[in-house]
Parts: structure tokens; sequence; C-alpha cells
């Protein structure tokens, strides 16, 4: 017979362990925002310009921002400079997540991270399925850590950049952040 539910809290329960963690966590990070783009300009980047509306709106500090052609070496010298620099806690990139010739972002990304977060991309493509359905497993949005920096990758559409913001990133950046330097 199964021992009934015991809902005395004891070192399995995450809530209060979260809820704890997220009390103790900076409510202010400094963030660079990465645009990969072959056609976007500063005019144009409705998605870069919504990353950054969503961190000031949550009391984060947008340190540096930039737009890249979708070429691996642009990509990849943009993001080591910002991983490098002490005063960059996180870097949120939006573009070329797809599987397109040109997308490259994964690649590049994948290869600088010391530890990823699979759960980043399994539920940004579970909260994109209701969305836009079968097409969420195009998406190869993807997280990690690079040298103490949380690093987030998202596609380049504005309404999964909102979705990322909204439902993920926002939410957790100063709990990540948190987490990674203990």
């Amino acid at each position: 017979m199964a021992a009934p539910f015991d809902s005395t809290p004891n070192a399995y329960d995450q809530s209060a362990s979260t809820q704890q963690h997220r009390g103790e966590s900076p409510t202010s990070v400094a963030v660079a925002v990465l645009t990969i783009s072959d056609t976007r300009t500063s005019d144009t980047d409705t998605s870069g310009a919504l990353i950054k509306q969503h961190l000031t709106w949550r009391g984060h500090e947008v340190v540096d921002y930039a737009i890249a052609k979708d070429e691996p070496a642009e990509i990849d010298a943009t993001l080591r400079a910002w991983i490098a620099r002490d005063d960059i806690r996180a870097i949120i990139t939006n573009g070329g997540t797809g599987i397109a010739r040109r997308d490259t972002t994964f690649e590049v990304v994948t290869r600088l991270l010391e530890k990823e977060l699979t759960g980043f991309g399994e539920l940004f493509r579970m909260l994109s399925f209701p969305e836009i359905g079968s097409a969420a497993m195009l998406s190869r949005a993807t997280a990690g850590v690079a040298n103490r920096t949380a690093i987030f990758c998202m596609p380049g559409s504005s309404n999964a950049v909102k979705l990322g913001m909204e439902k993920l990133i926002a939410p957790e950046l100063g709990h990540v952040v948190h987490e990674m330097t203990k």
C-alpha cells in the first residue's frame, strides 16, 4: 500500500526553494542584446527593441546592443567580446536559430557554452506549439552559461521574442544569474 501524500515541506519541496532563491536574486541584471540578421538595421529591428523594452520594464539594464550578420565569425566575435566583459551578466540573442542554410546562431553559441540549459529550448518549443503547431520543432532556441554569463537564443520573429521574454527569460533572469554565480 502506498504511503499517503505528505504535504510537509522537505528537501524535495522545490517551490519553497525556488521562491527563496528568487528572493535572493538580483532585481537588476546587466544585459547585452544581439540581433542576428542579414537585413535588419537599428531602425527596423523590432525584435531587438522588444527585448530591450521587456528588460527595462523589469528593471534590468541594457549595457550593449548590436546587430550582426548571420556570419559565424561575426556572431562569435561579438559574443566572445561580451562574455569577456565583467559588466555583462547575460546576453539575449534573436535570429538565426532556424534550420535555413544561413541560420548559424545555434552552432556558434553551443560551442561557447560551458553549461547548457536544455529546459529553455524545450519549454520555448512547448509554449510555441499552441501558436504555430508542429512548426515549433524547427526552432533551435537554446540557452546556457559561458564564463559566468547567461546566454539565451531565440528566433527573430517578434512573436517568438514576446513569448520568450514574457514567459521564460524576464521572469527568471535574476534567478538564473543568482544560480550561476553561486
